[in-house]
């Protein structure tokens, strides 16, 4: 395999290893894929502004999500069918994270239960929630993923319907005989059925509840205590509505550029998104980050902290438990050195003047 050195790496090995069905299905984004390129290509275009002559001998990394301290601003975010791409699944992720000391989030749609993930020892999860037609299945999720421990909820709002992934479609993408939605098995709803173009977009075109709206953010928080976060805001006028819900976080989202295409990368939308959040409740980036410069750059815009996919799914079928490990430390170790090198020991040090946008460069006179 060669020294892996970047969390990029782990794709090409990724490529390799799985069957074309399965690497697509993570790789690949909607339509275009415009805003899959532009998730990745618009951090290239802020640049730093680093102050020196500090002292950088003692950094401290950590950091508390929803009042839960983590060792970095740098977690787990939801990928569903991860034991497609490891045999180990969901449960090698989870036990990355806890070793890490940050936070897993495990999606729905994944293939090793709230239960299972659970056993898997000590660990900050969060639970992602799709919303079906049937709010009895949401509801008894919801209380399965507290009884287990999960200590929020990253409510997915911006998939009413399934994205058009045209690799998914040419693959006739289903879910392989072995594997169910686990958290779904005993309702008759863990099993996918083939279709004649993607066999999810079909789940989801019959079991997700297209009419959800604001007020079923109340409704979710009449049925459960556990914290809310609202995944999928790229706008002021939708971050301002879910301040208004009374959610307790924002996840800047585009769903990994997987649902609408062309819209702006994540890093883009985030400090519209923190600006009208107003310090109300913390928001957090999900979305392209594969360094530790990108999650400099996204703390500097106003971002809690950062949420990472993919990597984590590559590093899992290359490399299973170890792979996700090593993504996790390979991007703890290159923050850390970002901070250093821009001259900041803790992360509130890290502020907007240490980086330089697009929009900066457009006005005439520098900001001091």
């Amino acid at each position: 395999m060669g020294e892996i050195t970047n969390v990029m790496e782990y794709q090409a090995i990724a490529k390799q290893k799985l069957p074309k069905m399965a690497y697509d299905y993570y790789a690949s984004g909607a339509e275009d894929e415009w805003t899959l390129k532009e998730n990745r290509e618009a951090f290239s275009r802020i640049l730093f502004r680093p102050r020196i002559l500090i002292d950088v001998s003692k950094i401290d990394m950590t950091t508390s999500v929803l009042g839960f301290k983590i060792s970095m601003p740098i977690m787990v975010a939801p990928t569903a069918f991860q034991k497609m791409a490891h045999p180990d699944g969901e449960y090698a992720t989870a036990r990355a994270a806890s070793a890490a000391g940050t936070i897993m989030t495990l999606s729905s749609w994944a293939t090793s239960s709230v239960e299972e993930v659970a056993s898997t020892g000590p660990g900050i999860r969060f639970f992602q929630l799709y919303v079906y037609k049937d709010r009895k299945v949401v509801e008894q999720l919801v209380r399965r993923a507290e009884r287990a421990g999960f200590k929020a909820i990253a409510l997915t709002v911006d998939t009413p319907r399934l994205g058009r992934r045209e690799a998914d479609i040419k693959n006739r993408f289903v879910l392989p005989p072995h594997l169910t939605l686990k958290n779904f098995e005993g309702l008759d709803l863990g099993k996918m059925d083939q279709a004649n173009d993607s066999g999810l977009a079909s789940y989801v075109a019959g079991q997700i509840d297209r009419t959800l709206s604001w007020k079923d953010v109340n409704w979710l928080q009449s049925i459960t205590s556990l914290p809310i976060l609202v995944k999928g805001v790229v706008t002021a006028e939708d971050a301002r509505l879910a301040v208004h819900s009374g959610a307790a976080g924002i996840i800047v989202s585009n769903h990994g550029a997987r649902q609408l295409d062309y819209v702006p990368a994540t890093i883009s939308a985030l400090e519209e998104v923190v600006t009208a959040a107003q310090g109300r409740i913390p928001v957090y980036l999900d979305g392209g980050v594969r360094r530790g410069t990108d999650v400099f750059k996204a703390l500097a815009l106003g971002a809690s902290g950062i949420f990472v996919g993919r990597p984590v799914v590559f590093a899992l079928a290359a490399e299973g438990e170890a792979g996700v490990r090593n993504v996790l430390r390979m991007l703890r170790e290159e923050f850390e050195l970002t901070m250093a090198l821009s001259g900041c020991t803790t992360l509130a040090d890290i502020s907007r003047s240490h980086i330089l946008t697009d929009g900066d460069r457009l006005r005439p006179t520098p900001r001091l």
